[in-house]
């Protein structure tokens, strides 16, 4: 049976470097955001936008970030993690879904993030060629528990609804 209405669940979780690496800066939802430290990663280390990516991925039934842009790859070694969006966004065109929308949750100790969801959105809505008003960012600490809370990393969560207006041809 065809379904006009799809949704996925994406996360990723990035270890901070011992400090700011060179060339590195901390991306989030495709925003630098000033801090004293990296997040180690093969790519710019964007923890949202890949969680968004696998959301986006699972949705479409897809894989994951890392079947089609593997760490193993040096094409991907610190790409801007907005190009690898901009890919699967290209994917969902093609099999023609489009985005209903996405809600996104950041959970970091430090730096502090509110200040930077505005800009998190409209950059994230335009990297998938949807409006803001699709695209909801949130953050939240651990209250000092766990990896996060000891300030160790980053962790994100995503939601998206895809969806069909009409049965593809």
């Amino acid at each position: 049976m065809w379904n006009r209405i799809r949704t996925g669940h994406g996360y990723d979780a990035h270890r901070f470097a011992d400090t700011l690496l060179p060339g590195k800066p901390l991306v989030l939802g495709g925003v630098t955001i000033p801090y004293e430290r990296s997040l180690l990663a093969h790519s710019d280390g964007d923890a949202l936008v890949h969680a968004l990516c696998d959301a986006l991925l699972g949705a479409l039934a897809r894989g994951d970030i890392g079947r089609h842009f593997p760490d193993t790859d040096a094409a991907f070694s610190n790409i801007d993690s907005m190009e690898l969006l901009t890919q699967v966004c290209a994917f969902l065109r093609e099999a023609q879904w489009k985005i209903g929308n996405v809600d996104l949750t950041i959970l970091a100790q430090a730096p502090k993030m509110a200040p930077h969801i505005p800009a998190m959105c409209a950059r994230l809505a335009k990297g998938m060629g949807i409006t803001p008003e699709q695209v909801n960012v949130k953050a939240s600490t651990t209250e000092g528990m766990g990896f996060v809370g000891r300030r160790e990393g980053i962790e994100t969560y995503a939601v998206v609804l895809i969806y069909r207006d009409e049965e593809p041809a």
